[in-house]
């Protein structure tokens, strides 16, 4: 496709329809140079239009014959048009401007998308794992914006998996996304950003959805789930319920939320610190759906809201209640081998954990002018957990308790100013604050050897609690120099203070009779970092390379049970990357570093402390700063919209130094011991290829993972040994995406597993689905979902599991009323067996799944349900916001 002159039209629209249809069978757009490419199925006569903005469309007439190659080249001439009275418009599925590539929603909704996260699984080039992660290609999204605001920054799983598909219009991905828009053009990103754009019917009025859902077969199974929301120019609103005992985790992982990492590095100081627990009783689920062996009570409720006071300020206030009752069964059989330890240890299990989370987050944006900004954010967080455990260890009944507190407080303020056009100067200071207590105890005494002779003892019991208050702030430089260089520099300080306290006591009959040596901890540990980095990328056309060195002061005070020590290290970190873009399609990158890093407290303290009912851990007692370096290629192959397209990466890992453990192994308990040790290496080769079949509308990936670790510990006494581990995952999957009223997709996944050390463990395990989709006209479609896995460390009647889920869907009123019947495992498979290996042991473990049920449900969608009239006061700081709510009316029929 070419102009007058001769010069290719980029971006034109190539589309074919039957003769005298107006159904599209094809389509795509011209690259750079005005080359397209169109593989069709169909045959016959066939009407193939040219169109580009600027140009008059040209349309033709062709007898395409199977089996047969055309080329038809095409010179449009330019067309100035005026529209007066009549807009006519063209609804394209895909849409690109430059960064940002748009989606129509309903070109690629199927019918039975319930909620957004339903949604965006249809959109070619997104993938979505099965918790809810979203990524473009490999790179996982940022945030997910709603009409271009953003309302849990990295925890967006909140949003994705609550706010309903219909309410959405377009999907669009943003690339090479900032943060911060006074680096836009600046900072050279390879972030993705997800953006929903709302139906213009509703975006001026409050709407949202209620869905009830309850079990017609098994009894007590229900899901209340409900949206509601107004998203005007200056005030925007989202709230969210969710109650359900089906095992849906309507939150996603909720860290994402509290403690969002900033992965571009700018103003991401202190996102890494936080106090970490000591005991964590947790049950581990297998590789199952989370909602097959999740025995739930949730509760949850999100309150958001964005105000746009004025032109230049903007506040955003989120607050989050989440209230879970969690019940977890399992069976274990462990058999210990190594060298001259040989024992099996029974289990038989249940936990059930009373959790509640509420969180306040308040966020301040100022913009001072068109280059300067402000933003100060503030954070509250407060969790209990009450976690009880029956447990029957060898024949021997025990029952724990571990009651466990979170308190965080989070503040973040940030200053930029784009002081010349390609220079941005930015100032962050935060301060934050976290303890997490714990009290544990046990009913049962498997620690006779703690014990002096004659002394006996009923009880466990480990009171602790690790404090940490970080402090920091930092001063960064953007520069963009002439053709496109890039110099970043920052200068900053850090402080970080830790308290650890533990005890670790043994009773008879609620009296305390022995408090053991050694098992107990009094520290104090303070790091300090003043630090200089500073990265400069250069570019050669097509090529770049760049350069990063860092320079750290550290200032260390170590003061174990009132004896201290302190250290001053000076140490340099540097990495070098570099970049060829061979053309649109073809891109190499490859890097390498040299990293040193500081001890934590977690590595240095030196008595021991429980981490659960039979195993003891302590850490090192002293300072330790650690060298690695690594190494990582990566090419790519095409993008989102390629006909075939892949991405292969390989990353190697060689630690100079590392923390492995020392570990006494026995029947009844464990202890673990820090040790360091030199020389680890590892690498991992991950491969992905797609291909687009355009004869049978239907995409073919494979996600290849080869990761190879040599490293060494001691067990029981033993001398070091050496361990080797393979792991191989192979992944082939087949989804089409048919226009009529059938589609499919299947996949399977293979992992296989290895560790030598003087014996060798070995295990394949396999994952296989079937998802069929029909579409019998706009109002109904069914779901079909079948599973089957396979473990090959187990017994041949248990080695085999198959799962079959139905849903049926049936639209009343357009975008108003639904029904849906949902119908789970529906073999009632009650238990599943699962097989894992380490260097030191087999693992056999039953687990107690959901049984079947089926539940209808009701989703009804409304609008303009309340009028609420918003006043602001306007006082000085600081600034209080009255709202005034009117309840004009509430619906009298809501069915």
């Amino acid at each position: 496709m070419v102009d007058r002159k001769g010069n290719g039209v980029s971006f034109g629209n190539v589309l074919v329809k039957p003769k005298g249809s107006q159904s599209v069978v094809a389509f795509t757009h011209t690259d750079n140079d005005g080359k397209y490419f169109l593989e069709l199925s169909e045959t016959g006569h066939l009407e193939i239009t040219f169109a580009a903005m600027s140009y008059k469309a040209v349309s033709l007439i062709i007898l395409v014959e199977e089996n047969k190659k055309y080329i038809h080249n095409v010179v449009l001439t330019d067309e100035a048009m005026t529209l007066d009275e009549i807009i006519i418009q063209k609804e394209k599925p895909v849409t690109i401007k430059k960064d940002t590539i748009i989606f129509d929603a309903k070109a690629f909704a199927k019918g039975n998308e319930t909620v957004v996260e339903d949604l965006l699984r249809r959109i070619p080039g997104l993938n979505i794992s099965k918790n809810g992660t979203i990524k473009v290609g490999n790179k996982e999204v940022e945030k997910v914006m709603v009409e271009g605001d953003d309302f849990f920054e990295h925890g967006y799983k909140l949003l994705t998996k609550n706010l309903n598909a219909s309410a959405v219009d377009n999907v669009e991905i943003y690339k090479r996304y900032s943060n911060n828009r006074l680096l836009k053009g600046i900072e050279n990103s390879d972030k993705v950003a997800l953006n929903l754009t709302l139906k213009k019917d509703i975006k001026t009025q409050w709407f949202g959805n209620m869905s009830l859902g309850y079990g017609v077969v098994s009894e007590n199974r229900y899901e209340v789930r409900t949206n509601l929301m107004s998203f005007r120019k200056k005030v925007k609103y989202y709230g969210i319920g969710n109650f359900n005992n089906l095992g849906v985790d309507a939150v996603g992982d909720v860290d994402y939320i509290i403690r969002p990492v900033n992965s571009d590095g700018i103003s991401n100081i202190g996102d890494t610190e936080n106090a970490n627990k000591l005991i964590n009783l947790n049950g581990f689920r297998p590789n199952l759906k989370d909602d097959r062996t999740n025995f739930n009570n949730a509760e949850l409720l999100s309150l958001n809201s964005i105000f746009t006071v004025s032109p230049k300020i903007k506040v955003k206030i989120m607050g989050f209640f989440n209230s879970d009752n969690n019940t977890f069964f399992r069976k274990g059989i462990d058999s210990y081998n190594s060298g001259d330890v040989s024992f099996t240890n029974f289990e038989d299990y249940t936990l059930n954990k009373k959790k509640t989370i509420g969180f306040g987050k308040f966020d301040f944006n100022y913009d001072i002018s068109k280059n300067q900004m402000f933003e100060y954010v503030a954070k509250f967080n407060h969790q209990e957990d009450n976690t009880k455990t029956t447990l029957l260890f060898n024949d021997e009944n025990t029952n724990e308790k571990l009651r466990e507190n979170n308190q965080l407080i989070d503040q973040k303020a940030v200053y930029s100013n784009r002081f010349e056009n390609n220079k941005v100067l930015i100032f962050t200071g935060r301060f934050i604050a976290e303890k997490t207590p714990q009290e544990y105890y046990n009913n049962f005494f498997l620690f006779q050897d703690l014990l002096p002779v004659g002394v006996k003892a009923n009880d466990v019991r480990q009171i602790s609690e690790n404090k940490m208050q970080f402090s920091g702030f930092e001063a960064h430089l953007l520069a963009k120099k002439e053709k496109g260089n890039l110099l970043d520099m920052r200068i900053g300080i850090q402080n970080r203070l830790d308290v650890l306290n533990s005890k670790l006591e043994f009773a008879d009959d609620e009296n305390v009779i022995n408090a053991p040596e050694g098992y107990n901890n009094k520290v104090k540990y303070n790091s300090g970092d003043t630090y200089f980095k500073t990265k400069y990328n250069h570019a050669f056309g097509r090529f770049a390379i760049g350069a990063n060195l860092e320079l750290h002061q550290l200032f260390t005070k170590l003061e174990i049970r009132e004896e201290n020590q302190s250290q001053n290290p000076f140490f340099i970190n540097s990495s070098i990357l570099a970049l060829w873009e061979i053309n649109k399609t073809h891109t190499i990158i490859g890097s390498y570093s040299y990293n040193t890093t500081n001890a934590k407290i977690l590595d240095i303290f030196d008595g021991y402390v429980l981490t659960n009912y039979r195993s003891f851990e302590k850490g090192t007692g002293e300072f330790n700063q650690l060298q690695s370096n690594s190494l990582f290629l990566n090419y790519k192959f095409g993008d989102w919209d390629s006909k075939f397209s892949s991405n292969t990466s390989f990353n190697y890992y060689k630690n100079h130094d590392f923390y492995s453990t020392n570990t006494l192994i026995q029947p009844d308990c464990s202890q673990t011991e820090k040790i360091i040790i030199k020389n680890r290496s590892m690498f991992d080769l991950k491969a992905d290829v797609g291909y687009l079949l355009s004869s049978i509308s239907s995409i073919i990936k494979i996600d290849v993972n080869y990761s190879k670790s040599n490293y060494k510990n001691i067990v029981n006494n033993s001398d070091l040994r050496e361990v080797k581990s393979e792991t191989l995952i192979l992944g082939p999957e087949w989804k089409s995406s048919f226009d009529g009223f059938f589609n499919y997709h299947l996949g399977s996944k293979w992992t296989i597993t290895e560790f030598k050390t003087s014996v060798i463990n070995k295990n394949t395990d396999n994952i296989s689905f079937l998802d069929l989709l029909f579409v019998f006209n706009k109002n109904l479609n069914a779901e079909v979902q079948t599973e089957r896995y396979y473990f090959g460390n187990l017994e041949r009647q248990n080695s085999k599991y198959y799962f079959l889920d139905l849903r049926a869907n049936y639209i009343v009123t357009n975008n108003k009323l639904s029904f849906s019947l949902s119908a789970k495992n529906l073999f009632d498979t009650r238990t599943f067996r699962q097989s894992y290996i380490s260097d030191i042991v087999t693992s056999k473990t039953e687990y107690r799944i959901l049984p079947r049920y089926v539940i209808l449900k009701m989703d009804y969608r409304f609008y303009k349900w309340l009028s609420i009239k918003i006043a602001f006061l306007k006082l000085p700081l600081p600034l209080f916001f009255a709202i005034e709510i009117d309840i004009d009316y509430i619906c009298a029929k809501i069915f």
